[in-house]
């Protein structure tokens, strides 16, 4: 069975991103995001190891064509706390530096800053994800914003492009906490962002930790958002309104933004910053 698979093989109308393969170096991810949307898959938040990963991987690079983007990981973070121990995935660098590819890596984590001494070698880019700082609370298995935030700095200064994917949106969460953090990562090469899609888990989840929610999902979710793809989308003139402001601050400070999976238009090189790779 194939490790790395092509990113989006069924062409969602909304994807906008570049032709890429999708690699996760484990199965399952711990960060426990209340919002996630991977938790359909069976023991998600259990994270575990994949049988002959290295083997596969290689087989897998030798079959791909040349400066092939690669983006790890879509769903599940390649850097769990178990990655310490493990080192799966630096091995898994180790490996690819060998291989003429582009890689796109995103997490939430800052064991990401150990291995340096191999990404700055790679053509690469890191993209880490922040949603706000008080809705850490959805993320109880992430490191904190602030960490976070010292991550991106510490790889962008030491030459590695970086990406803050300002991602999701929470809607009823005070949007002065995402400018905040916009002016915290001045430093960033792109900013990408989207709204807080749903599930009927992740509502049932997030209900459990803040019931005092329930009549905006109910309104403006299931009643009068989108259904698209199984996922609860907020109404279309409100996304936009939410998106342009984070936009019109990325202007301000002179960052690129491009919005993910939202069907609107933006002037950034690429949806995922790939472009800086």
């Amino acid at each position: 069975m194939k490790i790395l698979n092509k990113f989006d093989p069924w062409k969602h109308e909304l994807c906008t991103c570049p032709e890429k393969y999708s690699f996760n170096p484990y199965t399952g991810c711990a960060h426990a995001c209340d919002y996630c949307y991977a938790t359909y898959i069976p023991r998600f938040w259990q994270v575990r190891k994949k049988a002959n990963i290295f083997k596969r991987l290689e087989k897998d690079l030798e079959n791909i064509p040349k400066r092939t983007l690669i983006s790890m990981s879509n769903s599940s973070d390649p850097y769990p706390p178990i990655e310490k121990k493990l080192m799966i995935t630096r091995k898994c660098l180790e490996i690819m530096q060998d291989y003429d590819v582009k890689l796109l890596v995103i997490t939430k984590s800052d064991i990401v800053t150990r291995d340096i001494d191999i990404l700055s070698k790679m053509k690469c880019a890191v993209a880490i994800s922040i949603t706000g700082f008080s809705s850490a609370k959805f993320e109880k298995g992430a490191p904190s914003p602030e960490k976070r935030i010292g991550t991106l700095k510490h790889l962008k200064e030491n030459g590695i492009p970086v990406i803050l994917r300002l991602d999701p949106l929470i809607p009823w969460i005070d949007e002065k906490e995402w400018f905040e953090i916009l002016e915290k990562c001045y430093f960033v090469d792109h900013v990408v962002t989207s709204t807080l899609k749903l599930r009927s888990d992740s509502v049932s989840r997030i209900l459990m930790k803040m019931p005092e929610v329930g009549n905006f999902i109910q309104r403006f979710y299931l009643k009068n958002g989108e259904n698209i793809r199984n996922s609860w989308y907020l109404p279309k003139s409100m996304r936009r309104e939410i998106l342009l402001k984070i936009q019109d601050k990325c202007k301000e400070l002179g960052i690129p933004c491009a919005f993910c999976r939202e069907g609107f238009k933006f002037k950034a090189k690429s949806c995922d910053g790939s472009h800086l790779i």
